[in-house]
């Protein structure tokens, strides 16, 4: 099965139809400035069998799309065509030379940044109103992190900074990041607050970069009152944007400035940052918010459908303490996906105007049930990668040091620390008695070389799509 793309036409299911259909959620998903930066630049090629073909301007652009979203691609076009199983990114030359032709008016658009570098945080990357303090539902597992969230914006001598928070995806570090620039922004109206992700910082100093403009770049971040930095885990490995936010960092610690950043996980574990950044960053004050407990699941759950009932009052939507309840024990990987479930059964519920039961409840949401349901363990994840080696688990787990067995040893160490909960010491056990510093150690080595080797990379998530789609 082959589709030329550039001559057919394509019909209502068809692939270039799908693929639009992915674009709409790729933008819905990572917003308007990343997807007109990067995702934007594909372009369908054709589909051959199960392997759908994109082409782009340049070699940076595929290796950047290949490391951040081509696992989120992969999984929406599954939505859309359950034959896709493979991507392929080429680079395009016609696409270079249109991209170049379209910075010809480079005097403008310097302008343009300029005037944009002069404003505050909240015009260049607007805060969401639902993020608030008052909005950020409390328990065991977070109540360290909001304290502390809430001290910084209340005490002028806080006597921590940075504050670093960390935990996994859907936890609430981005909702708390918010909280903290709302408040300072409207209690210090005069006060220079910067809010944006790492991937954002990146972007515009790379942009500084190829505009020989970094004075200006230089001049916005150094003179914020506050910086707040988003998943700075995205810097692993680009050390050009690593060695320039190190020098903001030390600017604005020196004048006493205020910095918070969070991350998926410790400073200790941010494999190729430097150890001058990483001890920086250990030296404030460092908070953990981790998993949700049903107790606090279920108060999201329950506020949040509040929130749904008070803005749809003309909706016939109703849910029985049950549902709730079950929703709560049922998902439990993060609050997003929970939010997720109960948008998607009010929606359905709406749209089909049916009362919604347990029965009901379970039927509109079984993809996501049978996700939740799923727990990946570390026995699978040694046979997967010893199968995909062909070597034994009895190797992959060995002291015997080759390159044949210690190379899949680290893969499958790095897999568990990315696929599991399960803590650095048990990960080690698991793989021959081995201490943290190994699995770390390989975290990091593994890593490097995803960001290095773009074969590497594909075999990686290949192994990672083996194992998760089971």
């Amino acid at each position: 099965m082959f589709q030329d793309l550039e001559n057919a036409q394509p019909s209502k299911s068809s692939i270039r139809d799908q693929w639009n259909i992915v674009l709409k959620k790729l933008n819905s998903e990572y917003g308007n400035e990343i997807f007109n930066s990067w995702i934007k630049n594909i372009s369908i090629k054709n589909l051959d069998n199960d392997i759908i073909y994109f082409t782009v301007p340049t070699r940076f652009i595929r290796d950047w799309i290949t490391s951040h979203y081509l696992d989120k691609i992969i999984y929406f076009l599954n939505q859309e065509n359950p034959d896709i199983k493979r991507v392929k990114i080429s680079i395009d030359n016609a696409l270079t030379s249109n991209m170049l032709n379209l910075n010809k008016d480079i005097s403008s658009e310097n302008n343009q940044i300029k005037a944009s570098f002069n404003s505050n945080s909240s015009d260049d990357w607007p805060l969401d109103e639902r993020f608030t303090f008052d909005k950020f539902i409390t328990g065991p597992t977070n109540e360290l992190a909001f304290a502390s969230a809430k001290r910084l914006c209340s005490d002028d001598t806080y006597e921590f900074n940075p504050l670093y928070v960390y935990g996994g995806v859907g936890l609430g570090k981005t909702h708390l990041l918010h909280a903290i620039a709302w408040q300072i922004s409207e209690e210090k109206v005069n006060s220079k607050v910067l809010y944006l992700s790492a991937e954002r910082f990146m972007f515009q100093f790379i942009k500084s970069l190829r505009q020989k403009d970094t004075m200006t770049f230089k001049q916005k971040f150094r003179s914020a009152d506050v910086l707040i930095i988003d998943d700075i885990q995205f810097m692993i490995g680009k050390n050009s944007t690593q060695e320039e936010f190190f020098h903001t960092f030390n600017s604005l610690l020196d004048l006493n400035k205020r910095v918070i950043i969070s991350a998926d996980r410790s400073p200790s574990e941010l494999s190729s940052f430097d150890d001058r950044m990483k001890s920086r960053l250990s030296g404030g004050l460092v908070v953990d918010i981790m998993p949700t407990t049903y107790e606090l699941r279920y108060l999201i759950i329950k506020n949040k459908y509040s929130e749904l009932r008070e803005k749809n009052k003309n909706s016939t939507f109703e849910l029985d303490e049950n549902i709730l309840e079950f929703l709560a024990k049922t998902i439990t990987s993060n609050i997003r996906e929970l939010e997720g479930a109960l948008n998607k059964v009010f929606t359905f519920s709406n749209i089909l105007g049916k009362k919604i039961d347990i029965e009901l409840t379970k039927s509109v949401l079984k993809d996501l049930l049978k996700s939740s349901n799923r727990r990946i363990t570390i026995d699978e994840i040694q046979n997967k990668v010893a199968s995909y080696f062909n070597i034994k688990i009895d190797d992959l787990i060995s002291s015997r040091r080759i390159r044949t067995f210690a190379r899949p040893r680290q893969v499958a160490m790095y897999l568990t620390k990315k696929l599991t909960t399960r803590s650095l010491p048990e990960i080690g056990r698991k793989f021959g008695g081995r201490d943290h510093t190994t699995v770390i150690h390989a975290v990091k080595k593994i890593e490097e070389l995803k960001q290095n080797n773009p074969k590497f990379d594909e075999d990686i998530n290949l192994i990672t799509q083996m194992i998760t789609s089971v």
